[in-house]
């Protein structure tokens, strides 16, 4: 393929050339366009390219990862605007040729460039893998890793140096794992970069995580629950003391509902404090202290001492080990609201993880209110959402959440979701209500499937239950709900 590239049609775009499964290249020598593209593209995209250019077109066809490789190409040559600086820092003393290649304007202009796509793109984290062809790049957006521009081939070492000069991070050192942050300014919103990179056979890799200290935390009216669990949710929240808990896997959303629950609170007649790691969004009228694992700053320790600030709400980030899990429960009981998350797949199987954990069956008993277990799911895009009828199988797996024939709902792919059929998240959740029965169930030290019976029969639905009902009302997809919640 040629290095010199047509410039890109102004009707076109990035997300039009991945979805159509074609890049336009070059010129012939006949003067033909030369479009590239894989087996599966879309030919009516070939049409459109030769009216945006008004020539006639000749296909050439390549592999799917060569495609992206050239639309990225193609596509970073156009002129950005990219203003991103980093806050607060003083410019470095250039003493290394890996510091002075890092601080070259390619180089600088590409990490911007990235981190201004992820961020135009609401993505979440920023993927740099080492492979033996080079740099691969990659955003997480929607809980899906999606092809991002990649850097040029003679930059990578360069562009991965220039990531961690930002980050305050060792460039000599490329043998062993490094954490670090970089605090930035997009346009007017302050961004916080987790940088984390670990060594691998063919180069250190790298992931940024993104956290928009100048956006909105939502509420709970925003989270996608449905009526009865909102309302119980909402109850929970206003609760004088106790303990209420939210469960799930990485990446679930887990420290945005203890956002959306804190705002029930009246912040203007309580004290809350809340210990974070790392401190994701600002909260008005809210005490928040980030953890400090080197300077010896943990959960137990940080948690032991804002209950000498006279609390009434605490919010702890990680229930991870015996010191957080003892010395929460000891705040409940003493008439405090106790808000933390646990990493288990459902709500019942807290309980026993409360008990792995070392805490005392009557403690968990008597201070334990909820727990709240969730997990994220595509919504379908608005822009591009059509209705179909399922398939015997589709529809036998979401029976019983409606009533007669269903119709569904799933994306066609569109500019707005960049060809995927979903744009946005929305969560599916199981809330377990801690009951009188329960309690005396929990003291007795019953079986994980006794405690299940017992909140099935309390009316507690599952979370694929919950997801098949977004299902049926054309939030999501049979596919999604099972790509999160396993059997």
């Amino acid at each position: 393929m040629p290095d010199d590239f047509l410039p890109l049609a102004a009707s076109l775009s990035r997300d039009y050339l991945l979805h159509h499964r074609l890049c336009p290249t070059a010129l012939d020598t006949s003067g033909h366009l030369i479009v590239v593209a894989t087996d599966d593209a879309l030919v009516a995209g070939a049409d459109d390219i030769a009216f945006a250019y008004q020539r006639p077109v000749a296909l050439e066809r390549v592999p799917r990862e060569e495609l992206e490789r050239l639309v990225e190409r193609v596509t970073t040559r156009a002129e950005r605007s990219v203003e991103l600086a980093r806050v607060g820092s003083a410019a470095d003393d250039l003493a290394t040729d890996v510091r002075d290649l890092a601080n070259q304007p390619p180089v600088i202009r590409y990490v911007n460039l990235l981190v201004r796509d992820a961020y135009d793109l609401a993505a979440s984290d920023i993927h740099l893998e080492a492979s033996r062809t080079g740099l691969a790049a990659r955003f997480r957006v929607d809980g899906v890793l999606v092809p991002a521009p990649e850097p040029p081939s003679h930059l990578h070492h360069a562009v991965v140096s220039r990531i961690k000069l930002l980050a305050e991070l060792d460039i000599a050192e490329r043998r062993r794992p490094q954490d670090g942050r970089i605090r930035v300014r997009l346009e007017a919103r302050e961004l916080d970069l987790r940088v984390s990179t670990i060594p691998t056979m063919y180069g250190e890799s790298v992931v940024l995580r993104l956290l928009d200290h100048g956006g909105r935390p939502v509420t709970l009216d925003e989270l996608g629950m449905s009526s009865q669990v909102h309302d119980v949710m909402t109850h929970l929240s206003t609760r004088r003391h106790g303990m209420v808990l939210v469960t799930g896997p990485t990446g679930s959303g887990k420290t945005t509902t203890l956002y959306a629950a804190l705002q029930r609170r009246d912040a203007s007649t309580e004290k809350i404090i809340t210990v974070e790691d790392p401190i994701e969004y600002q909260l008005v009228g809210i005490t928040q202290m980030p953890v400090h694992r080197h300077a010896g700053v943990t959960f137990g320790g940080a948690l032991r001492a804002i209950l000498r600030q006279d609390p009434d709400v605490v919010m702890i980030g990680e229930m991870r080990d015996q010191e957080t899990a003892e010395i929460s429960v000891q705040a409940a009981m003493t008439g405090h609201l106790v808000f933390s998350t646990l990493h288990t797949n459902d709500a019942v199987s807290a309980i026993p993880r409360l008990l792995d954990l070392g805490i005392p069956d009557y403690l968990v008993s008597a201070t334990l209110e909820g727990v709240l277990a969730q997990r994220l799911v595509r919504k379908v895009c608005g822009g591009c959402r059509i209705a179909y009828e399922p398939s015997v199988d589709t529809a036998a797996a979401v029976a019983g959440h409606f009533v007669g024939r269903v119709t569904l709902a799933r994306g066609a792919g569109c500019a707005a979701c960049r060809g995927t059929g979903f744009r946005g998240r929305l969560g599916i959740f199981e809330l377990l209500v801690v009951t009188d029965e329960l309690r005396d169930a929990i003291a007795a030290r019953a079986s994980r499937a006794q405690l299940r019976a017992l909140a099935a029969s309390g009316g507690l639905v599952p979370l694929r239950g919950d997801g098949w009902q977004k299902v049926v009302a054309g939030l999501t997809t049979v596919e999604e709900v099972a790509r999160v919640v396993q059997d």
